[in-house]
């Protein structure tokens, strides 16, 4: 159950227009919470008028570490809201954004994770961002913790280009913003209805970011650096399913694109190894029927069409050509994961100059 420690919380607190509300979530967090109250301390404008930290059945002494910063806050006139799930069985992260967000009275919400710090410049610059754009989710770039950690997720999330924000939303790295940079107007997460309270693994800021692009919403980057992104072995990452999130994945890539024109009339899969099979046996049987052949740059896979087996009926499916890329037509689903042969891949994608988004989709 999830309590108020403030009494001043209430179910549907006054919007308080023009200023931020951050939304923290943590499960025993104790040895962050200096560092990151800190950072919200040192941010450069006065916009910032409370904090909503939900606590999701803490067992260390995350909640005394919190108190310990009510009275500096409160010289900044910030508020710091503390609800809790007092029942000792955590909800998982999208329960505690909800309740967070729920407590909270800002007409924009910042995220922060417990174990970031944000950088001084990060809610003036991007408040400025989001009142331009109030119906998108606005992300930053950040530093990674330690340094040169998750070397190629970084490098992809800084510099992928605006453009390609709403094309390459179906790579293994997740959604083209990270979520603990996330900053938006509160209209944003009521369109959405706000965050899946499934539980543990469930890639909850995956699902309101697709959600999100569906209902027509934008997203942006701020090319300013605005946290300072912890990598470590305790990192809610780490607890999501691979599998799961590659089924959220093929189904929103089949509903939003391999059913409509000109992907209903066929399709090519480049990469007959490993990941392309298994993106083909994936696909409900009317789409497999959809793919026209694979393409690939291996001589010892050209020319040696593939042929499905199920070791359940034990049957052998039809035979699929595997041709060389350089004859692959479009539209085409790219099963390659990018960065990672030297910059071969991306010549080799780019000699045929085909439209990303148009004419052909990363799946990775």
């Amino acid at each position: 159950m999830a309590k108020p420690m403030d009494p001043d919380v209430q179910e549907n607190p006054r919007v308080l227009e023009g200023f931020v509300s951050i939304i923290v979530t943590v499960l025993n967090g104790e040895k962050w919470v200096d560092s990151c109250m800190e950072s919200i301390l040192q941010q450069e404008d006065d916009t910032v008028r409370e904090i909503s930290i939900f606590d999701d059945s803490s067992t260390d002494n995350t909640i005394q570490k919190l108190l310990e910063w009510t009275s500096r806050f409160m010289e900044k006139s910030i508020k710091l809201l503390i609800t809790r799930n007092t029942s000792g069985c955590p909800r998982g992260v999208g329960f505690g954004r909800n309740r967070a967000i729920e407590a909270s009275s800002g007409e924009f919400l910042c995220f922060l994770d417990i174990d970031d710090e944000m950088l001084p410049c990060r809610c003036s610059k991007q408040l400025e961002m989001a009142r331009k754009h109030p119906r998108a989710i606005i992300g930053g770039r950040f530093l990674r913790d330690p340094e040169g950690s998750t070397e190629r997720f970084t490098r992809w999330a800084n510099e992928l280009p605006q453009e390609k924000l709403r094309i390459q939303i179906y790579t293994s790295h997740g959604p083209t913003v990270v979520m603990p940079t996330w900053f938006f107007h509160r209209d944003v997460f009521l369109a959405v209805g706000g965050f899946s309270e499934a539980g543990k693994s469930t890639p909850e800021d995956l699902i309101f970011f697709l959600k999100h692009l569906d209902l027509g919403g934008e997203v942006f980057r701020l090319d300013d650096t605005v946290l300072r992104y912890r990598y470590h072995e305790g990192a809610t990452t780490f607890s999501i399913n691979w599998e799961t999130i590659w089924n959220l994945r093929m189904e929103h890539l089949i509903g939003n694109v391999l059913c409509k024109p000109p992907w209903n009339a066929g399709f090519t899969i480049w990469n007959a190894g490993k990941q392309g099979r298994r993106f083909y046996r994936d696909l409900p049987e009317n789409f497999r029927k959809l793919v026209r052949c694979f393409c690939d740059v291996d001589l010892r896979k050209i020319g040696h069409p593939y042929q499905p087996y199920d070791p359940v009926t034990r049957t052998s499916g039809q035979e699929i050509p595997v041709i060389d890329f350089r004859q692959a037509q479009p539209p085409i689903v790219v099963c390659m994961k990018m960065d990672l042969t030297d910059g071969a891949f991306e010549e080799n994608i780019n000699s045929l100059n085909l439209m990303e988004g148009t004419d052909y989709i990363l799946f990775s």
